[in-house]
């Protein structure tokens, strides 16, 4: 390339900070909304972590919130991934924020960067990096100065990055919104007069950043102008900010429910989320974010709780494995497209809320120039209503809120679900009969090698390691470790003499351990003697178990597991974990007792596994193969190779393991633990969405473990030679796990009669919407797929639910062969949902198109 002159080089920088001026926005609020570029807007958000996703499915993510109707992105930024030893960052693979913005950017979405950095988010820590505990001094979120100056050291890193890659709003980035702490108000009452001034010293520290875009403080009713004071909930509608002149933001709408092991797993019905939603809205709400839009994976060892799981998919609208959850995704897309309807009459004037009966309410909001959009509720947790309002009557269905954006017709009803229901199945099978190719079988799965492709290894029992260290006494788990591995072995050598009273008279001797957990396995002589456990509710992990010891040296190996360190309540950094006491030598009938606590024990941070590298390749000369493969067999590693074909998001099926981590290639997919089962007798076949939802009203998965399958991203394999690493901690069979992938099963649509107008009719049609009918639309998931089969088509009263339809008693006879004409072999069909389409099988009642598909 030839050398340009000085001239142009000079004219082509001009020319593109004038075009970086141009697209400079300014963005401000005022007690209705946040006001960008002069003018007020009706937001929606979504929550999805960059992190808990990989950047592969980033675009496709993005993508699919935009076509879900949102507005923003919202993300926390993860102060312990970005800086795992203080001064040394890390902002590469899934921890490239920059590189996550710039495509929230490119897709035409705003962004809401909660840097926090304390983020909670049932995140290890919280969102801390852990060398920040042994700071001299420091007492975390309060007004203590160690704290302050690392928090605004890292506030500081984070905005000086989003400056120097002009992400802000006003440099023509997509950033239009940031948040400084997380929470706070729950818990500040226990930090007493110190949390009044560190709200008011971090809100000053967060505003002198000169970001130019506005602050939010969520949970913080106390919040100093000019932060905006904002809500997290089930519900949010009847809150209200702390000063006229701010607006009404809710930073957290709850999709659903994290999980934790050992517990059934909550949901949340699709049409309690968009009741809560349109409630919001109805009440002069302007900006609603949903946590989480994708929850995605806790990758590694990043799961908080402790106790969380490693699946973070909230019962979110986009699932863990990228895919999109149906009705939800589709319900609340038309939620937020009904909204939009309604934008302009609600940013210019507050809503007027008059009382139409017992539990009914209208919410008219009309401007000067005669606009008018309206919102009718019934909120009865039991009953249907008609109503009349302008002139006209309306049926409402309990616990549900309509829409009108012309306060005349519906277009949009909560309870009235106008989207399609996907079934999603898990394409799985025995690991041993595979191949190793990633285009193996025609069904897009493989399973494991066969018996010869394994290799394992037998973690020692006790110390290992030339790094072991004696102490005097018990240790704290945290504080020794640092949070490098979930693994610290005590242990300790004691002399029985032959007459002690332990050994005489025949008595049972006891192993008495008390530990504040989270998991403990106890060995006496080499041998596995007993576990323990805690759980979410309960983190002790306490056990006592009989044993068997000889006359002379008895060595005891006590193995003490975290599961992920506490995020959340005041002091949550000062929850210790490990062994605290006492350890005992009990006799179950005479009485005498051997305490060990205080004597000199040798501790050894991580396993020998761990040491020498085996999840990403190293310590190849310590695995062994032979014709015989170790199963049910504690601290054992295990390593061969897998890789299911196809396109679709990668599943590990543990099913026959206890508990233990996995590896793909090196990347950790997290722990696993199979052998804690949630009870039963707490789960419902079906969940009713009327009345006030909270996380455990809905729940599944009882009597089985808490996660079963586990995503594998993509982009972590490899076309051959991908290496699966297995940790077992309790014993397990790892020849039952299964592999495969994630794919939509069957696609079901049901439309009644009396459905709102469709959506996307609106603009063209409103003013003649009376003679519109409503639509039924089946469409494939995927754009190279065509519908292949029909399992259920009815015109009628048909009974059940996406995979169990029945035919009611009024049925029309010519339904199935209408719907087989139109819709085989195609990738899309749609229906009007009426009589002059199928006949009239019953006159006078109100009929619904019910057709369910699957597509190939």
């Amino acid at each position: 390339m030839g050398t340009k002159s000085p001239a142009l080089v000079l004219v082509f920088l001009l020319l593109s900070a004038m075009a970086s001026l141009c697209l400079a926005v300014n963005v401000t609020y005022d007690g209705r909304a946040l006001v960008i570029d002069g003018k007020r807007r009706v937001l929606v958000s979504g929550s999805i972590h960059y992190p808990r996703s990989t950047p592969d499915m980033w675009p496709d993510l993005i993508k699919k919130s935009k076509d879900g109707g949102l507005d923003i992105i919202e993300t926390y930024v993860f102060w312990d991934m970005h800086e795992p030893v203080r001064g040394q960052y890390d902002f590469t693979g899934r921890k490239d924020l920059v590189k996550f913005i710039k495509l929230v950017a490119q897709a035409g979405l705003y962004v809401h960067l909660r840097i926090g950095p304390y983020v909670c988010a049932e995140w290890n820590y919280g969102g801390f990096p852990i060398w920040l505990h042994f700071l001299p001094g420091i007492q975390f979120r309060t007004d203590n100065e160690p704290y302050k100056a690392e928090m605004k050291r890292f506030t500081t890193k984070i905005v000086g990055m989003m400056k120097q890659e002009k992400l802000y709003a006003s440099q023509g980035g997509p950033i239009i919104l940031s948040q400084i702490e997380n929470e706070y108000g729950n818990i500040d009452w226990e930090y007493g007069p110190k949390a009044k001034t560190y709200i008011e010293w971090a809100a000053q520290m967060a505003t002198s950043q000169n970001t130019e875009v506005p602050w939010v403080m969520c949970q913080q009713n106390n919040a100093p102008d000019p932060m905006i004071n904002t809500c997290n909930g089930f519900y949010c509608d009847q809150f209200t900010p702390n000063s006229d002149k701010k607006p009404k933001f809710w930073t957290e709408l709850w999709s659903g429910w994290f999980t934790s092991w050992g517990d059934p797993v909550p949901y949340r019905p699709t049409e309690d989320i968009a009741f809560g939603a349109a409630r919001f809205y109805q009440l002069n709400g302007t900006l609603l974010n949903y946590y989480m839009y994708h929850g995605g994976t806790n990758f590694g060892r990043t799961s908080g709780g402790p106790f969380i799981t490693t699946s973070y998919d909230y019962d979110a609208p986009i699932d863990e494995f990228g895919l999109l959850r149906q009705p939800k995704w589709g319900h609340l897309k038309d939620l937020h497209d009904a909204i939009k309807l309604c934008e302009e009459p609600m940013v210019e004037t507050f809503g007027n809320t008059t009382s139409l009966g017992p539990n009914l309410e209208v919410t008219v909001y009309k401007t000067e120039s005669g606009q008018c959009a309206a919102f009718l509720a019934n909120l009865d947790n039991q009953t249907d209503a008609t109503v009349n309002f302008n002139g006209n009557s309306y049926d409402l269905p309990a616990w549900s809120v309509s829409i009108l954006p012309d306060c005349q017709n519906v277009v949009y009803n909560t309870a009235k679900i106008n989207s399609a229901t996907t079934i999603p199945k898990f394409i799985l099978q025995a690991t041993q009969n595979s191949t190793l190719s990633v285009a193996s079988n025609q069904n897009g799965t493989t399973s494991g090698p066969p018996l010869s492709q394994w290799s394992w290894f037998h973690e020692p029992v006790g110390i290992s390691s030339k790094s072991a260290f004696v102490l005097l006494g018990l240790v704290e788990q945290i504080n020794t470790t640092a949070d490098k591995s979930d693994y610290l072995w005590y242990s300790i050598s004691t002399q029985i003499n032959g007459n002690d009273p332990l050994l005489r008279d025949g008595s049972q001797i006891l192993l008495h351990v008390d530990s504040l957990g989270h998991a403990l396995y106890a060995y006496v002589n080499g041998k596995l003697a007993g576990s323990g456990k805690g759980s979410n509710s309960n983190n002790m992990a306490s056990l006592e178990v009989p044993v068997s010891l000889e006359p002379g040296n008895n060595r005891i190996d006590l193995l003490s597991l975290t599961v992920g360190l506490k995020n959340y309540g005041a002091f949550f950094d000062l929850r210790g974990a490990g062994i605290t006491g006492p350890v005992q030598l009990k006799g179950s009938s005479n009485g005498s007792t051997i305490d060990l606590s205080s004597e000199s024990w040798t501790y050894q941070i991580g396993l020998k596994g761990e040491e020498v590298g085996l999840p990403s390749g190293g310590g190849s000369q310590l695995w062994v193969k032979g014709p015989v493969l170790p199963r049910k067999t504690p601290l054992t590693w295990y390593k061969f190779f897998v890789a299911p074909g196809g396109t679709s998001p990668v599943v590990i099926d543990f099913t026959g393991m206890g508990k233990g981590q996995a590896w793909v290639n090196g990347q950790s997919i997290g722990r696993y633990w199979q052998s804690d089962v949630s009870p039963n007798g707490k789960c419902t076949v079906t969940c009713d969405y009327r009345g006030n939802y909270d996380q455990n009203k809905c729940l599944k998965n009882c009597g089985k473990p808490t996660q079963e399958q586990y995503h594998v991203p993509r982009s972590w394999l490899k076309p051959f030679g991908n290496v699966l690493v297995l940790l077992e901690e309790a014993g397990g069979d790892p020849t039952a796990i299964s592999f495969g992938t994630r794919e939509t099963g069957h696609i079901c649509s049901k439309v009644s009669e009396d459905y709102p107008m469709p959506l996307d009719m609106w603009h063209s049609n409103h003013l003649q919407s009376k003679n519109v009918k409503p639509t039924l639309s089946v469409q494939c998931p995927s754009p190279n797929q065509v519908i292949s089969e029909l399992q259920f088509v009815s015109f009628g009263n048909p009974h059940g639910t996406c995979g169990s339809f029945t035919h009611g008693r009024c049925r029309s006879k010519r339904a199935r062969r209408i719907v087989h004409r139109a819709c085989m072999g195609k990738a899309k069909c749609s229906f009007e949902v009426s009589v002059n389409a199928f006949g009239d099988p019953c006159a006078n009642v109100t009929k619904s198109l019910v057709v369910e598909a699957s597509c190939s």
